[in-house]
């Protein structure tokens, strides 16, 4: 995909900054609308973005999904990866199809992912992934094992762009994904942490 900004991109519905961060809000409603799930702008959505293999992750996920649907989110998957997770995520999508999308593997349907999710998750290290790089551009937080050239959130300094976890351990996963819902809860800190994703991509 080009390099391209959600204040550039003509195929979202509503372009945005880190400066109008409220219309990142509106490209979710309308993302749910388009999926025919109610409109929750509160609720967070999460992604996906470099769909799913074994070198990604896989077996994490795995384990980690019964937590994950225990919690208020939503999930897009991007459509790529291996065979046996497609037929995963195909599955979960059937029965869960409230809240867990597969997204088609093109440049505008990805686009319109970056601009509606909220945070993008990650069950192997993700520095240098082009996925991470371009979910930042758009204001998606990495929910993520420490990397390189990631700074976790630090509450008291209001810096970082990331929920970072050290052992790659469903226990460490799932508590970085909790830490990320609280934080969203509280809009003045989310956006803060969107702006330094923004910034830093």
């Amino acid at each position: 995909m080009t390099t391209i900004s959600p204040f550039s991109d003509r195929t979202i519905p509503h372009r945005y900054n880190g400066k109008t961060l409220e219309n990142k809000v509106k490209n979710k409603t309308a993302l749910q609308k388009e999926l025919g799930w109610p409109a929750e702008p509160k609720r967070m959505m999460l992604c996906l973005p470099a769909g799913m293999t074994d070198a990604l992750g896989g077996k994490l996920m795995e384990e980690l999904l019964p937590g994950l649907l225990s919690l208020p989110v939503e999930l897009l998957i991007r459509g790529k990866g291996s065979a046996q997770y497609g037929e995963l995520f195909t599955k979960l999508s059937k029965e869960n199809s409230h809240r867990i999308a597969i997204i088609p593997d093109t440049e505008e349907a990805v686009h319109a992912m970056y601009a509606a999710a909220d945070a993008a998750i990650y069950f192997a290290n993700s520095s240098g992934l082009k996925e991470l790089h371009e979910s930042l551009r758009f204001g998606v937080v990495p929910i993520t094992p420490n990397c390189e050239d990631i700074e976790s959130y630090d509450p008291i300094q209001e810096s970082g762009c990331a929920f970072t976890y050290e052992e790659l351990n469903v226990w460490h996963c799932f508590a970085a994904v909790v830490r990320a819902l609280e934080t969203q809860k509280f809009p003045f800190d989310w956006r803060t942490v969107q702006r330094y994703c923004m910034e830093n991509a």
